[in-house]
Formats: C-alpha cells, sequence, structure tokens
C-alpha cells in the first residue's frame, strides 16, 4: 500500500509543476524596449527677448522691410514707415504681407498702440495679424486692437479670432507699452476637389497669458455674416491697415514640420489628428 500511495504522489507531482509555473508572474518589461534614440530632434538655441531661435525666420529684426510686400500689388516693396527698430503703419497705403507663404507655424509677433489713441470700441488702435492671407481683405485674422480701458464686442476685441473666437482673458497691456503675440497656426487641408479636409487650428498667447486654446475655425475672418471656407493652399502673413498708427517689432516664424518629414526609415507615417 504504501508503494502505490508513493505511486499516485510521483504521478499527480508533474500536474501540479505544471500549474504552478502557469501561475507565475511573466518578467517585468525592459524599459529599453521603449526607448527612442532615432531620429533625434534638431538642437534649437532658444531666443530671447532681443533674439528669436536659431531655426526662425526673423521677419522684421529691426532693420528694414525686405521680408514684406504690399498685398494689392505683391511685386511692391511694402512702404509702411520704418524707425528706430520699429516699423508702423503707413494710414492708407493699404495692408501689407510676407514675400514667403507659410502652411503650419510658430509666430512671435510685438505690437504696440500708441499713448496719444483715441476713439474707443473698434476705432482705438486697430490693426489685424491674418495668420493666412487668402486675398486682399481677406484670410484668418487674430484681431490687434487697445482693449486694456475700451470695451468692444468680445468677439472683436484683441486676441480674438476675429467674430469667431473669443479670448479666454483680456490681457492687454496699457496702450503705449509694447506687447505681443505667440501663435501657432495649423492651416486648413482640403480635398483636390476643394472640399475641407481638416478646419485650421490656433493656439494663442497674449503676453504670455493663454487666450486661444487649439480652437478650430469655421473659416476665413468675415466682417458681416458667417465663416466659410474655400480651398488655398500656403498663404503669405499679412498685416492689417486699418488706419491706426499702430507699430511692430520683433518677429520671426518657425514652419513646424510634418509628421512626414520627422518619420524613421521605414517607417510608414501616420495622418496627422487635430
Amino acid at each position: 500500500m504504501m508503494i502505490a500511495r508513493t505511486a499516485v504522489a510521483w504521478i499527480g507531482f508533474p500536474a501540479m509543476v505544471s500549474a504552478t509555473a502557469q501561475h507565475q508572474a511573466p518578467p517585468p518589461p525592459d524599459p529599453k524596449d521603449t526607448e527612442v534614440w532615432a531620429p533625434e530632434p534638431a538642437r534649437v538655441a532658444p531666443g530671447s527677448p532681443a533674439a528669436a531661435p536659431s531655426d526662425a525666420i526673423v521677419l522684421f529684426g529691426g532693420q528694414d522691410l525686405r521680408e514684406w510686400v504690399s498685398t494689392a500689388s505683391p511685386g511692391q516693396p511694402a512702404s509702411w514707415t520704418v524707425k528706430d527698430g520699429v516699423f508702423t503703419v503707413r494710414a492708407g497705403s493699404g495692408n501689407i504681407q510676407t514675400r514667403r507663404l507659410f502652411t503650419d507655424y510658430q509666430i512671435h509677433l510685438e505690437w504696440r498702440v500708441p499713448a496719444s489713441a483715441t476713439g474707443s470700441g473698434q476705432g482705438k488702435g486697430n490693426s489685424g495679424l491674418f495668420l493666412a492671407s487668402t486675398g486682399i481683405d481677406s484670410g484668418y485674422e487674430i484681431q490687434i486692437l487697445d482693449c486694456a480701458d475700451n470695451r468692444t464686442y468680445a468677439n472683436g476685441q484683441a486676441a480674438s479670432i476675429y467674430k469667431q473666437h473669443i479670448p479666454l482673458a483680456n490681457a492687454c497691456a496699457a496702450a503705449g507699452e509694447w506687447q505681443t503675440y505667440d501663435v501657432l497656426w495649423t492651416a486648413p487641408r482640403f480635398a483636390s476637389d476643394g472640399a475641407l479636409l481638416s478646419p485650421a487650428y490656433v493656439t494663442a498667447l497674449h503676453n504670455g497669458v493663454l487666450v486661444q486654446h487649439h480652437v478650430a475655425l469655421q473659416g476665413e475672418s468675415v466682417y458681416a455674416g458667417k465663416p466659410s471656407y474655400r480651398q488655398h493652399g500656403a498663404a503669405p502673413i499679412k498685416l492689417q491697415d486699418h488706419g491706426d498708427p499702430v507699430s511692430f517689432r520683433n518677429i520671426w516664424v518657425r514652419p513646424i514640420a510634418t509628421a512626414a518629414s520627422l518619420t524613421r526609415p521605414g517607417q510608414a507615417a501616420r495622418p496627422t489628428s487635430p
């Protein structure tokens, strides 16, 4: 009887060992399995209040308007006034736009409404930053306006996406003080037949304060009526002559690389989601 019981015990032992092995925890993951070493981001020397990042295109560095042309006559140079490292709207001369065309980008721009500005509402220190110009007076506009102590309709005040998105805060400095816009622009995408594939998106900071948080645009900015899209590609950046002597300085732009340009060799690029 003792021999029989021992045989039964040995027969059951492999099954117990197998069950125990099945319930053992798998080995811990190796952190090296999730480390990506290539491609490496390009080294960019950061900017400062007096200098743009090393990979930026300087649109105005205090010397001249060589990067700008007349919007009405792109073959003609911009005729706004340049003095003491600043350029100022020359009322009645018309809008100006960049010589270069852009798609997605980061832009830094500094602007100032004169301390002597008079008027009220939309009539006090009015200009505009058009993130993509689609015509003489058309495109996608972030409003420039003295709104420190000057009330107007909320979707038309400074840092609004004009007539579309109210800013999250009124971060305006007083007239006579320099102000900053830092904007991330994602251009709309269109199919070959002109159908909209994805809208434009904007994230913006006004004087370091977040005022637009990845908002989707309904189309181009319009003074009256509903915004809509029409097919276009890369476009110039435009500044508006609204008749007020608004000044600008320290403007630079960094084109944003697409996902395809950062894809590793042999790896298919994934469609970018908004």
